[in-house]
């Protein structure tokens, strides 16, 4: 027999949980939280949050401390990894606030989660509680928690991951290893003197590695990624990497790039997984998002602004739509959520792709297709979307009738 009993139970306390979680209190729905970490610690490096994300965010009331913390992008930049050559440089700036009625944010995570820790509903939060299955039953759904103990809820969320425990309540399948892993660090921004007066995201580009680096924590930080192909037994959970690993497999790149990349005092090493599109994302009691329903390689920067889109669009099913029939209203989620994460997930992997391409005529062909997207028009399908509205929001002040998905643009998103 379960333990005790609650309205919705939510797996994961990272940012699709806490933001679901959170909605869900503001819309009189009775939630609880449970987390696998004993405690809300300083978590990961740099994140980027683009205006369909940043959008979610403000609509929580976080939009003066964002201003506070994070760094508004100019504009991302692209350069080829050996000379520096520039293939590409988009503006972002106010030019994005204009278009889409919010920044282009760069911030450290752990920044983030404090923002949301502090309008989160923290008297439902349980830590040092993960969850090992999900079992549906005709009356709702039970949590078998790490600590023996069973929760009944009339509705399970899953926002634990792309190694979710509760994804199998929903549909089976595996992670799929990419090939490819990704080391991140944090270096002084001193580094890169440029960001001070043209903060951006720099983006280099090379035969089966890429790279990319921007300022966080209000410019006094650097952020960096350094992805490439490994022959590597893949492990599931980061791991302590070694700058002299990136020393090593950078080793003729351009000598800004292995400046900064080698400069971090500590590195960690992440194996990069997504998921095949599954074909639901819910049941009539358990529900999947983030990570957890649509596991995506990063390559567009999307994981944690999907997530936002998730949350924002489940809680205005759950609570403005359908509020007095939660299956119709998970169903109704499936139909808005499908579409649009497997889009995101078809561009991200093709992007895995092209953006390591060995130098020769394809890469040529790459470059002039990067050089041609010069503003922001040709992101509108993916920064438009208006969660509140579960579908593409018009950019500029006058109304239109835009297209969900536009024409598919190649500025690189690491």
């Amino acid at each position: 027999m379960p333990d005790s009993k609650t309205r919705v139970a939510i797996v994961g306390g990272g940012i699709a949980g806490l933001v679901t979680a959170t909605l869900l209190h503001r819309g009189g729905i009775e939630v609880r939280l449970f987390e696998q970490s004993p405690a809300f610690g300083a978590v990961g490096a740099g994140i980027q949050l683009s205006p369909n994300g940043v959008r979610v965010l403000h609509r929580l009331g976080l939009a003066h401390a964002l201003t506070a913390q994070a760094v508004p992008a100019r504009a991302i930049e692209t350069l080829r990894w050996d000379d520096g050559t520039r293939i590409a440089r988009v503006p972002h700036g106010a030019d994005c606030g204009q278009r889409h009625g919010a920044p282009y944010y760069l911030m450290h995570r752990a920044d983030l989660q404090r923002c949301l820790l502090s309008v989160a509903p923290l008297e439902s939060v349980g830590l040092g509680l993960g969850c090992t299955g999900v079992t549906e039953r005709a009356d709702g759904a039970e949590v078998h928690l790490t600590d023996g103990s069973v929760v009944l809820a009339d509705l399970v969320v899953g926002a634990d991951g792309v190694h979710s425990a509760v994804r199998r309540a929903v549909v089976e399948d595996r992670p799929r290893f990419s090939g490819y892993a990704v080391h991140r660090g944090l270096v002084p921004a001193a580094l890169v003197d440029t960001f001070r007066d043209d903060p951006r995201v720099l983006f280099w580009l090379g035969p089966r590695r890429h790279v990319t680096y921007y300022p966080i924590e209000s410019g006094d930080t650097v952020h960096f990624s350094a992805v490439g192909a490994t022959d590597r037994a893949p492990l599931a959970a980061s791991t302590d990497g070694a700058v002299e690993d990136l020393d090593t497999a950078f080793a003729g790149w351009h000598e800004q790039v292995r400046h900064v990349i080698t400069s971090a005092r500590s590195v960690t090493r992440w194996d990069l997984y997504d998921r095949d599109v599954a074909p639901r994302y819910a049941t009539d009691r358990v529900v999947l998002l983030g990570d957890a329903a649509h596991p995506t390689l990063p390559y567009l920067s999307q994981g944690a602004n999907q997530a936002l889109e998730d949350a924002a669009v489940l809680a205005r099913c759950l609570t403005a739509h359908h509020p007095a029939d939660w299956a119709r209203a998970l169903r109704h989620y499936d139909a808005l959520r499908l579409p649009r994460t497997a889009e995101v997930h078809r561009r991200a992997r093709a992007l895995g792709d092209t953006f390591h391409l060995p130098d020769g005529p394809a890469q040529s062909a790459r470059d002039r297709a990067m050089g041609a997207d010069g503003d922001l028009a040709h992101l509108d399908w993916l920064y438009g979307y208006d969660a509140e509205a579960a579908g593409p929001r018009t950019p500029g002040p006058a109304p239109a009738a835009p297209s969900a998905l536009a024409a598919p643009g190649l500025t690189p998103r690491p």
